[in-house]
């Protein structure tokens, strides 16, 4: 088990991507912290790792709310002595639709960068703290293939990704002397409800994706687990600041 013991934070854990992390990284041996807006999707996965005979905690977190974020830290460092790795999967995704950049309200453009961004940057500066503490700290963002290929139809999720990139690396200068690696994984069209349920997609538009990558198959959740345990795990230690895309071979490139 690459991961024994090491107590994880996924933010938006309560479903679809994010429950595949907690998931693949309980079975790996992670301590795993389910945090989720929708606490009962949290309970939900929590139970589902308890089954599995891993151990995890389900904790509330509004990733856009500074006090949240500060007490989901302080809960698990109480719980549990320690924060290993955090993984900022949390992300408004679920919900958007295909529209001209134009058409957006200037709330639902607000509210995307406020959970994607801020989010990330919030958790991250509750979470740090601790890991420095330690002299040590895995830091793992989520971006999105689209940010490579700028994918019309998207703009404000698609910046606001792009935005994970620069915080990366940047953060990953500025907490190198801390013994903390901060990476990013950009995944590509993965086959979650949000992308199942997506509104505005052209016909086909699902099988068209899957016939330009290098796999001709639609990706799956499952497929970026190895990739975030990597990240998490002592396998990496000298890797940071960097954008893994997982996608595939749709983008074919680092970014």
């Amino acid at each position: 088990m690459r991961l024994k013991d090491k107590v994880t934070i996924i933010t938006g854990a309560g479903q679809g991507i994010g429950r595949a992390y907690a998931i693949g990284f309980a079975k790996e041996g992670a301590k795993v912290v389910v945090a989720d807006i929708n606490f009962e999707n949290a309970q939900k996965v929590t139970g589902e790792i308890f089954s599995l005979g891993g151990e995890a905690l389900p904790v509330h977190v509004d990733v856009s709310d500074e006090k949240s974020t500060l007490d989901m830290a302080r809960q698990v460092a109480d719980k549990f002595g320690r924060i290993d790795v955090l993984i900022n999967n949390a992300a408004i995704y679920y919900g958007l639709r295909l529209q001209p950049w134009n058409s957006y309200s200037v709330e639902e453009w607000d509210r995307v960068f406020a959970v994607n961004v801020r989010g990330t940057w919030l958790a991250c500066k509750a979470v740090v703290p601790y890991m420095i503490a330690q002299g040590k700290g895995k830091i793992i963002n989520i971006s999105s293939g689209t940010v490579v290929v700028g994918i019309p139809f998207l703009l404000h999720y698609v910046t606001s990704k792009a935005a994970i990139v620069g915080l990366t690396r940047s953060l990953a200068t500025e907490l190198g002397d801390h013994g903390i690696n901060v990476n990013c994984i950009a995944p590509g069209f993965t086959m979650s409800e949000a992308s199942k349920t997506m509104e505005g997609k052209p016909p086909g538009f699902d099988e068209i994706v899957a016939a330009m990558q290098c796999f001709k198959r639609s990706q799956q959740p499952e497929d970026l687990v190895g990739t975030a345990i990597f990240l998490a795990s002592e396998d990496s230690d000298f890797i940071t600041g960097q954008f893994i895309a997982v996608d595939g071979g749709f983008t074919r490139s680092g970014g």
